[in-house]
């Protein structure tokens, strides 16, 4: 048995993220396992501080056109397999799941589509959201410990963002989107953070940069960590790191004993 920690942060350009503190937060918070969403970049773009950061194996799945989406996993155990995607050319191509396989779980590090302020990206982010939930039902039937972190790009309940009226009509809260949480709440995860604190109120990882919302804790809780229930009595301990900047998400995490 060991104790662990894995953090997700979106970290909006981790090249950006680099300039104001990343590897000092490394240093500091020790996670075994980070996983990052929206790193806007490919390894050889990166400085060679984050292509390989002491300690840590790097793992990157990026978009194909630069500069946008992409996710990355550093990690101090070397998962035994790797894989970007999920064999569908039209999510691949934009870079948002990175898989890493250990010996006793699996870690799914996704970037979920936004919709689009018009709309206009909904559908693929429906589309996306019903071909993960299919691998993840796949490997539930194999009897994997699972864990899904990331931007999942939607705020579940009322309770998880600051303004649900103003906001219901709004992609990222539409009566729709929530139904896919439900949706792989059912099929046998679990939202660890809600797990844990099912009323804690103010507990967002994502706020407007335009109308400084971060100063005032206007914010939606869009970045999660769910768990397959085999997976559930092991984490002990869940958390939003809200007290951490660099981007205009947060970090959230679990330590967990497997």
């Amino acid at each position: 048995m060991k104790k662990r920690t894995l953090y997700s942060w979106n970290v909006n350009g981790l090249r950006a993220v680099h300039k104001k503190g990343f590897l000092e937060w490394m240093q500091k918070a020790q996670p075994d396992i980070v996983c990052l969403q929206e790193i806007k970049s490919h390894r050889e773009q990166l400085p060679e501080s984050l292509q390989e950061i002491k300690g840590y194996s790097s793992h990157f799945c990026s978009a194909q056109r630069k500069g946008y989406s992409g996710v990355a996993i550093y990690s101090k155990e070397q998962p035994f397999s790797l894989q970007c995607g999920f064999g569908i050319e039209r999510f691949d191509e934009e870079g948002r799941v990175l898989i890493a396989e250990y010996e006793k779980f699996v870690v799914y590090n996704v970037y979920v589509p936004n919709g689009g302020r018009d709309f206009g990206r909904l559908q693929y982010k429906y589309d996306f959201y019903a071909a993960f939930l299919k691998q993840l039902k796949n490997d539930r039937k194999k009897g994997k410990r699972i864990i899904v972190c990331g931007d999942i790009n939607t705020a579940h309940q009322e309770i998880d963002l600051a303004r649900p009226k103003e906001n219901v009509k709004h992609t990222g809260f539409l009566p729709e989107e929530r139904i896919w949480i439900d949706r792989y709440l059912q099929a046998g995860f679990v939202d660890t953070f809600r797990d844990r604190y099912p009323n804690k109120k103010d507990q967002y990882s994502w706020w407007d940069v335009k109308t400084r919302a971060r100063e005032r804790n206007v914010g939606w809780r869009l970045d999660y960590v769910f768990v397959s229930k085999n997976l559930q009595k092991q984490v002990t301990q869940a958390c939003i790191e809200q007290d951490v900047s660099g981007s205009d998400h947060c970090p959230v995490g679990i330590t967990f004993i497997i």
